[in-house]
């Protein structure tokens, strides 16, 4: 066999060298397209993509409600989570929240903790009048709604009386922020109207004491517009009203302005009143038609105080306005005694008699001291009334909710005392008592009627001889067969 001449030699090494480059390329041809592939493929599923929870709880999918509801949101909504990152609920938050902008793109997430985004946080408690940490800011087109932690969990005492710990039961996220975003997705704000020209507490007055600036603030951010309305000027209810506060009284309304009240309950509307002790503002005989009764009394319990003039309360009625309550101390400040009147017996009870439900009650140690000039006050059998002594009360007259008939029933609150929503004194379950009072007047208390979710327990629960079990099998029986095996394989390969 002849050698190559050099002319072949070099000829072959120019063959070989083509076919490197050619190879060369078409790999690099290939790998580019892969790349390609691979940026297309990314791209077309962050818009077209299919999100399925597989999870056994599906405890972060939304419901058909809130599907349907953030289906018709086409403006941007902005959430804020002001949460502390160590707090019990902030990783059910977010998560939740993302399924609610996955579902809508006009839901802007931004989250914020307190204690690490300093300026931050600075700017959102001047920009949203902030006064505490873990709560969700909802905002649509200038109107807010705050979502507070405690109120995104239901919690379970019954353990609480033995000695044990409450204990969370389910999570209600998804009713909270879906009621909220309806709520700020209505075209009409509801309008309360604050009455005064007799001595009635001042919405825009600061005074820690005297002042309602705060809980005025607390309705707004509840997506109410609150307003001032002078009755005696105005001679009539704006149109617009959807609920009056007359708050403490201290001069006596015109018959006429009784009238006008008594007329526009007459017609559907809805009102809160709050009276101290001592006179009724001439409302005696309007609060009886709604068989309401008031007593120039003061409710007192030793037990249950702490400067003598307050008066600490959590038994609450069964009622809309009280179901979020159960285990919340309310503190009110010498109320007066405000009860319903018992049906006379053996008689036939009218069709339009209000259903009054006593909404706090002081407890079985309390009684209603009539001697208001007495100090100390003493139970006295002959004239005092023993406890329980209620201290508000929520009246309601026509078609009843659960008949779910088309008409608008008209309701009333009552209050027997101004003391515990001042400026000062918003503390323990005030506010929440009594924003939860305006929500069921304005027909608000559950805008979204969804299910809160289970709060399963799967932790695994071992006696101390399981524990040792598990032990021995996992850091000795299991490493001993392996080392076992593993010498009889090294023995049978060196035989």
């Amino acid at each position: 066999m002849s050698a190559n001449t050099p002319k072949e030699a070099q000829q072959s090494i120019r063959r070989g060298v083509r076919r490197r480059v050619a190879f060369g390329l078409n790999t690099g041809a290939a790998l580019l397209l892969a790349l390609a592939l691979v940026v297309m493929f990314n791209y077309v599923s962050t818009r077209h993509y299919w999100r399925r929870d597989l999870s056994r709880s599906q405890f972060y999918s939304l419901s058909d409600k809130t599907q349907n509801l953030l289906h018709s949101i086409t403006s941007q909504v902005d959430v804020v989570v002001f949460f502390q990152a160590d707090h019990p609920a902030y990783e059910d938050v977010v998560n939740l929240l993302k399924e609610y902008q996955s579902a809508n793109p006009n839901i802007h997430i931004e989250r914020v903790d307190p204690n690490r985004d300093i300026a931050r946080a600075e700017a959102l408690v001047r920009q949203y009048e902030l006064t505490q940490l873990n709560l969700v800011v909802f905002a649509l087109e200038g109107r807010t709604k705050f979502v507070q932690a405690d109120d995104l969990t239901e919690i379970d005492y019954s353990a609480a009386a033995f000695g044990g710990s409450a204990q969370p039961t389910a999570f209600r996220g998804e009713q909270i922020f879906s009621s909220a975003i309806q709520d700020l997705a209505q075209a009409k704000q509801p309008v309360v109207y604050f009455i005064r020209g007799h001595g009635e507490r001042d919405i825009n007055d600061r005074d820690p004491y005297t002042g309602y600036s705060a809980i005025a603030q607390h309705l707004r951010r509840d997506n109410v517009n609150v307003r001032d309305l002078l009755l005696a000027e105005a001679r009539q209810i704006p149109a617009d009203a959807n609920a009056l506060i007359l708050p403490g009284p201290t001069k006596n309304l015109a018959p006429q302005e009784i009238e006008l009240l008594r007329t526009w309950l007459d017609n559907n509307g809805r009102m809160a009143i709050l009276l101290d002790t001592g006179p009724t503002a001439g409302l005696t005989e309007m609060l009886q038609q709604w068989t309401i009764r008031l007593q120039d009394d003061v409710v007192v319990d030793p037990t249950r105080t702490l400067s003598g003039l307050d008066l600490f309360v959590n038994d609450y009625g069964i009622h809309p306005i009280t179901k979020n309550l159960y285990d919340v101390t309310s503190v009110f400040y010498l109320p007066r005694s405000v009860e319903p009147i018992p049906p006379p017996p053996d008689a036939p009870l009218p069709a339009d008699r209000p259903r009054v439900t006593a909404l706090v009650r002081s407890s079985s140690e309390s009684w209603a001291e009539s001697d208001l000039e007495q100090k100390p006050m003493k139970f006295d059998s002959s004239q005092d009334r023993r406890g329980p002594i209620s201290i508000a009360v929520a009246a309601e007259r026509g078609a009843p909710a659960d008949l779910n008939m088309n008409l608008r029933p008209e309701r009333l609150v009552v209050f027997g005392d101004t003391d515990f929503l001042s400026n000062g004194a918003l503390s323990g379950g005030n506010a929440d008592l009594f924003l939860s009072a305006i929500n069921w007047l304005l027909e608000r208390e559950d805008l979204m009627a969804i299910s809160p979710k289970p709060l399963d327990d799967t932790r695994l629960v071992m006696t101390q001889a399981q524990i040792s079990y598990v032990f021995w099998i996992v850091t000795v029986l299991l490493p001993g067969l392996f080392a076992i095996l593993g010498i009889g394989i090294w023995w049978q390969r060196r035989a």
